[in-house]
């Protein structure tokens, strides 16, 4: 591939900010010195379907210290670092298919091209590999992993059904990347990208939260942080019986649409928020969906109900309704946090990520002893993760004695 100027200076800026988050990820900077002494990953043709992020590239700078030929593609339009695929195409010679801003028939054109040499692992963020391998059946991998909780959720439907092919690590629910990357990441990143495309004040405002998931007791954290009042709509009453104990308003959309200001979905669901629900908004009120796919606000409906259309910031459309109210939609709908920001912190990606390059290992040398099922991340490795974290934030914590093992361990507790 020739650059031009423009390609080089692009690619520059891209390998500055790859070493700037480089610098907070030292648990994938472990993992990668060690792979390339021992070459885990060699000969593995590798297709990843993620953001293509400072962090990304990160993994992909491990992953091919392991040995393993990298094709990336964007999982999401809108998510892509366009410098960052500059600089892996241009430093790392790693094929990249994505670009910012991409039409849905660009999207699986460049998920097709990466899937184009066979790869022997997947590594998903939502699943669409999967799916179009499966809708294909030209090959099947040796194994996959996954990193998101609405990806997780599809496999697991797959499997339920017998229809999953190859094996698949669910990254998605490894304690180190749920309880940190969910919680942390999307909490401080999703209120990053609200106020990056909106610029308004949060605190005092009516934050609507759908979805009280790890993603969203996080966006709540953050958002309560920044002196919103809280509002939780939940459809399992366990997580709206704790979002109440955690001190949040709880109540129905229905309800929660009438005084919100704004709202931001994070369930992996469909039409959250509804027409019904449009026609009762405030003058002004805020739009913005943080889930895996564009499909939790119907914006179809919202098309539907409105005179008027206009982009009046980068990342806002302004809906102007029939009787004169207008609701801003965030991001086209899609993930805030990537589509109007940067995505999740290093610090917490570097877990994240660190689970993917070991779940990989895994699959590569334990591939023929795995079912076409979903598989957690082993416990080890997820273990040994959070150690290696610790290490690097110069935490020390107790083991226990020899006594406190033998008690624990035996069923004559108490004497």
């Amino acid at each position: 591939m020739k650059y031009d100027i423009k390609d080089i200076k692009l690619a520059a800026k891209g390998a500055l900010r790859i070493e700037w988050a480089r610098q907070d990820m030292p648990v994938l900077r472990l993992i990668e010195k060690r792979f390339a002494k021992e070459k885990p990953l060699k000969g593995m043709r590798l297709a990843a379907c993620l953001h293509v992020t400072t962090e990304t590239a990160n993994l992909v700078r491990a992953l091919k210290a392991g040995g393993a030929q990298v094709y990336l593609c964007a999982s999401n339009p809108l998510s892509t670092q366009d410098d960052v695929a500059a600089a892996l195409v241009k430093n790392l010679k790693v094929p990249v298919f994505a670009i910012k801003g991409e039409d849905n028939k660009t999207y699986y054109k460049h998920i097709k091209a990466t899937l184009a040499p066979e790869p022997n692992i997947t590594m998903d963020d939502g699943a669409d590999l999967v799916s179009v391998i499966h809708k294909e059946k030209k090959f099947f991998p040796l194994g996959g992993t996954e990193e998101t909780t609405t990806g997780v959720i599809r496999l697991r439907a797959m499997q339920k059904k017998g229809v999953l092919k190859y094996p698949i690590i669910a990254v998605n629910d490894a304690e180190t990347k749920h309880l940190f990357d969910n919680r942390y990441g999307t909490g401080q990143s999703t209120l990053d990208g609200l106020i990056r495309a909106t610029n308004r004040l949060i605190a005092g405002l009516n934050v609507v939260i759908c979805g009280y998931g790890w993603c969203g007791k996080g966006v709540s954290m953050r958002a309560a942080g920044l002196g919103a009042k809280v509002i939780v709509v939940e459809v399992d009453p366990l997580r709206a019986l704790e979002a109440n104990m955690d001190g949040y308003q709880v109540m129905t959309i229905s309800n929660a649409a009438k005084i919100g200001d704004i709202f931001i979905t994070l369930t992996g669901d469909i039409d959250v928020i509804r027409k019904e629900h449009f026609q009762v908004m405030k003058e002004g009120a805020i739009v913005a969906n943080s889930g895996h796919f564009n499909v939790e606000i119907d914006i179809s409906a919202l098309e539907k109900l409105s005179r008027k259309k206009k982009r009046i910031r980068e990342f806002v459309d302004e809906y102007t309704l029939r009787d004169g109210r207008k609701i801003y939609l965030l991001g086209e709908g899609r993930l805030i946090n990537l589509a109007a920001a940067e995505g999740h912190p290093a610090q917490v990606m570097d877990m994240s990520f660190a689970n993917q390059a070991l779940s990989a290992e895994y699959i590569a040398k334990r591939y023929k002893g795995l079912k076409h099922e979903v598989y957690s991340v082993p416990e080890a490795i997820d273990k040994n993760i959070a150690g290696l974290k610790l290490k690097s934030m110069g935490i020390k914590i107790d083991t226990l004695t020899k006594e406190q093992k033998k008690y624990l361990g035996s069923w004559e507790l108490g004497t």
